[in-house]
């Protein structure tokens, strides 16, 4: 009796220390880049000050520092504009003998000059003619295709709002208030209909996008809420959106990454069975459970995430000693050491080495696990991640096997990622009505797929003119060949 009790008070010590950790401590196993990248700008900001003034005294540090900027700044891309300014003698007549000087070579700086954004009207003329002999002609050219009939903005105008909307995680108040100081007046509601109405001509882009996706041999699934306005009772409701991305880079896959976000008002188990129909290969997900009915429907095999089971010993290691914890995180970081070794190998390559390296660490670690088990109450949080571990082994040793799969879900979770930054500004703060939820799955996944280009507004600007129908022939980039072949077909 006394034993039981014991083990639920430190159960539910080991839960408050959680809670109070999640509360008031690090939110994650390691500081988040953004905040990271966040502490680096003051830094470096804060030293490029103190050499400015340092410069200012010191000729000879400001012409080694001159130095040293000009051999690693590296060059300027070789798609923009160059516009030259030839800075020549006021004279060729040689300053010692008075006879003429002929050139013998140039020196050539580039700087990186920028031209603030600005807004143009393009007017289109169409005259009219009609016959002085018939009272009744008037020819007139048709007029172009619009993305918005009877709207004022262009195909480029859209793929601005968007871009600076879903992947700079500018609300559309803001945009307006931005656009306000060139003395364009955009209602909030008005640009709300451009984005509206742009994302029902994109549904096709992102159908295809999806079932591109889905004859990829490997994906990786995740899932994060949304808030969503439920009017009428006051409040919101959590939606969900769920994540299908793929990346084999790491193995040399010929596929290019790619990522297609789904709106679905709940996490039901049949959300991902829907979404996934048709899908046969391996699926790499985190331990929750309703990727399991699309195991059991579908040919389907799940390769379960280290990190996650790794995350609940970690916690554990975090509240305070806990030797066994600690000794299963060196023996899974023993896993992440042959990983970070192969990368970037081919699925034989990483295979074989796995094989070598991993499978006797594998191997060695259930037997560890199980026997560690059987010695501590079952009721305790240790208990709960060795069971949690145990119970998806199949999933998380299938990388053994399969030179593809990776050892985590991390792939899929930062592309989540941006999500979770937009809904921190409250920008999916999606209406109820389907429309506006789809157009949040639809502009995640096609301004996702446009971040991975040169220039995400121009290849926006693109798309938007081929399901408009107003992009000239021979005018579309590489990237939405394969989208073209879908939509005109």
């Amino acid at each position: 009796m006394l034993i039981a009790r014991d083990a639920e008070i430190e159960r539910l010590r080991q839960i408050i220390k959680e809670l109070q950790r999640h509360r008031f401590g690090r939110r994650a196993e390691s500081l988040p880049e953004d905040q990271l990248l966040l502490a680096l700008e003051e830094a470096e900001q804060v030293e490029a000050a103190g050499f400015a003034a340092s410069e200012e005294k010191g000729p000879a540090e400001k012409a080694e520092r001159v130095a040293k900027r000009r051999a690693n700044r590296g060059a300027l891309p070789a798609h923009l504009p160059r516009i030259e300014t030839v800075v020549d003698i006021e004279s060729d007549i040689c300053p010692c003998c008075s006879g003429k000087l002929h050139r013998i070579g140039e020196d050539v700086a580039e700087r990186l000059d920028m031209v603030p954004a600005q807004f143009r009207v393009l007017v289109v003329r169409r005259p009219k003619y009609a016959c002085r002999s018939c009272a009744d002609v008037v020819v007139q050219a048709p007029a172009p295709a619009r993305l918005i009939e009877g709207g004022l903005p262009t195909e480029a105008t859209v793929a601005h709002v968007l871009v600076s909307k879903y992947a700079d995680h500018l609300p559309l108040y803001r945009q307006a208030q931005i656009y306000a100081r060139q003395g364009i007046a955009l209602d909030r509601s008005t640009l709300a209909d451009w984005v509206g109405r742009a994302a029902f001509l994109l549904r096709p882009v992102h159908d295809r996008l999806l079932a591109v996706l889905k004859t990829s041999p490997k994906l990786f699934a995740d899932e994060t809420t949304a808030p969503v306005l439920d009017p009428g009772r006051g409040r919101t409701k959590t939606g969900q959106l769920f994540a299908y991305a793929r990346d084999d880079r790491l193995w040399v896959g010929a596929d290019p990454p790619a990522v297609a976000y789904v709106y679905a008002p709940d996490r039901k188990g049949e959300r991902p069975v829907a979404h996934l129909d048709g899908f046969s290969g391996i699926l790499q997900v985190d331990g929750y459970g309703g990727y399991k009915a699309l195991a059991g429907r579908n040919a389907v095999n799940l390769a379960f995430c280290w990190a996650h089971a790794r995350r609940r010993f970690y916690e554990l290691a975090q509240s305070g000693p806990a030797p066994i914890a600690s000794e299963a995180l060196q023996r899974i970081a023993e896993l992440y050491h042959v990983e970070a070794a192969i990368r970037g190998r081919t699925p034989d390559e990483r295979r074989a080495a796995r094989q070598e390296k991993s499978r006797p660490i594998i191997n060695a670690l259930e037997p560890w696990l199980r026997a560690k088990l059987a010695l501590i109450s079952q009721k305790t949080k240790l208990a709960e991640a060795i069971r949690y571990a145990l119970s998806r082994w199949q999933g998380l040793t299938l990388f053994l096997d399969d030179g593809r799969v990776e050892l985590d879900n991390n792939i899929v979770e930062r592309s989540i990622r941006p999500l979770a930054l937009t809904r921190n500004y409250a920008q999916h703060l999606i209406m109820r009505s389907s429309p506006a939820e789809s157009a949040c799955g639809t502009y995640s996944s096609t301004t996702s797929r446009a971040r991975r280009t040169a220039h995400n507004s121009k290849a926006l600007k693109e798309l938007h003119q081929l399901v408009g129908g107003t992009i000239p022939p021979g005018a579309r980039s590489d990237w939405l060949q394969p989208i073209e072949g879908a939509l005109l077909h």
